[in-house]
């Protein structure tokens, strides 16, 4: 008589979606409910995304952030060679705040291990510090605005009203 055995697991249900198995966890949050793998680098991560609030900007969603906010993500689907980490195609791609921020930051499995120097970004309004990764800001030709300087002037006060008539 033949013995009911389950059938070991095929590659394609390694990589997808999986409910808690024994020993792992999020390799961010440290979670281990409903867990994925990364397209981009194989690791163990929240099976989140779909909870995720449309234009509610929220980053508690631990695939999204990894997906949206590293140079490892950007890298895969952008199809670069190599490691990210020494890809000059991602450096070349973000001014140097952003390409430090997306490798440094907490949606990371692995930093960038020597991250460039860069100036800071400031309000060109008032000079307060833009964090370009976290804070609120506006650019208008090549200018950076903060939050505050944004609301008070927008830039669209800058150039001619709808409606309004133009000298000839």
């Amino acid at each position: 008589m033949a013995r009911n055995r389950k059938s070991p697991p095929s590659i394609a249900d390694i990589g997808s979606s999986s409910p808690k198995r024994a020993g792992r966890i999020c390799g961010l949050c440290g979670k281990s409910g409903r867990l994925t793998r990364t397209d981009c680098c194989h690791n163990w991560i929240c099976d989140d995304e779909a909870s995720y609030r449309p234009f509610s900007y929220a980053r508690n969603s631990c695939a999204r952030n990894h997906g949206r906010y590293t140079l490892c993500a950007f890298h895969f689907n952008e199809g670069h060679k190599g490691s990210w980490q020494a890809c000059s195609q991602c450096r070349e791609s973000f001014v140097p705040e952003m390409y430090v921020y997306y490798g440094t930051n907490e949606y990371n499995f692995s930093v960038l291990p020597d991250p460039p120097a860069f100036e800071p970004t400031l309000c060109g309004t008032c000079g307060k510090r833009i964090v370009l990764g976290e804070s609120g800001f506006s650019m208008f030709k090549g200018t950076y605005f903060c939050e505050t300087c944004t609301s008070r002037e927008s830039p669209r006060s800058r150039s001619p009203r709808r409606g309004a008539r133009r000298s000839r």
